[in-house]
């Protein structure tokens, strides 16, 4: 992959009701509601230290940013090219974003500090889940190679005691995520159903660092209106519209 995607594979892209404008790649992963879910759920004030773990371009980070001014903000992106577009909408955006390329489990020097909160939007797929994409940035960003389990163990040694990690993944992924919160507690589960009476197909899971606070599995957020999509009118419910056009937190979370 090269270092950058040159100005023409690239599109400008509306978030949070188009308080944001973000570079992304024509043809590779993009990112669309989920990462605005994710920064929705961390419950950073300013002044605190937050790591993204895998930032793509930066959508969630910047989306946290834009709601909560004062921040320090940290990426880490596997990808050099997401990477140099993350860095790219940090510049554009205005938003302090400091945005480092390398793996989580070998991680940079720069972030082995700590943080007060660490927010993911892993991999989806298993390795052997899913069709296979036909982009390698796609097929990078959807499809695990590192297990969700060092996913989380990455974050718990870049938080200090107290500290947040807040993730969102697949429904399917919630033994995985449980599995691996070994050192967390204050477990809260916020299921993520596309419409009323469907089956939940995300789930944002937050905990805390050596905490001792019960498990809480939250009613569903619904995500959208009526039965079926309504053609080209929007459809997002209430809260998701809140969250998606408005820029507004979960305040079930923190």
């Amino acid at each position: 992959m090269t270092e950058c995607f040159p100005p023409e594979a690239q599109s400008q892209d509306l978030f949070l009701g188009g308080r944001l404008r973000l570079a992304q790649p024509r043809e590779g992963y993009r990112a669309a509601a989920d990462p605005v879910l994710l920064a929705a759920a961390c419950s950073a004030r300013p002044g605190q230290a937050v790591l993204e773990l895998g930032c793509g371009v930066g959508v969630a980070s910047l989306c946290l940013g834009s709601r909560v001014p004062g921040l320090s903000l940290s990426g880490l992106e596997l990808q050099p090219a997401y990477a140099a577009l993350a860095r790219q909408n940090a510049a554009t955006t205005g938003i302090a974003f400091e945005v480092h390329t390398g793996d989580l489990r070998e991680m940079p020097p720069a972030l082995r500090g700590s943080f007060d909160h660490v927010i993911a939007n892993p991999p989806y797929f298993t390795a052997e889940g899913g069709t296979a994409a036909r982009d390698a940035g796609r097929e990078t960003a959807q499809r695990e190679e590192t297990p969700l389990s060092d996913w989380i163990l990455a974050a718990r040694k870049r938080l200090h005691p107290g500290g947040y990690l807040t993730m969102i993944n697949s429904a399917d992924r919630l033994p995985d995520i449980l599995a691996g919160c070994l050192g967390f507690g204050a477990i809260t589960v916020l299921p993520l159903a596309p419409r009323e009476g469907r089956a939940a197909n995300r789930v944002i899971v937050q905990a805390r660092k050596g905490a001792k606070g019960a498990f809480r599995l939250l009613a569903p957020l619904i995500m959208h209106e009526g039965a079926v999509h309504g053609g080209d009118r929007e459809s997002y419910a209430p809260l998701a519209r809140s969250v998606l056009r408005e820029g507004a937190a979960l305040a079930v979370f923190g």
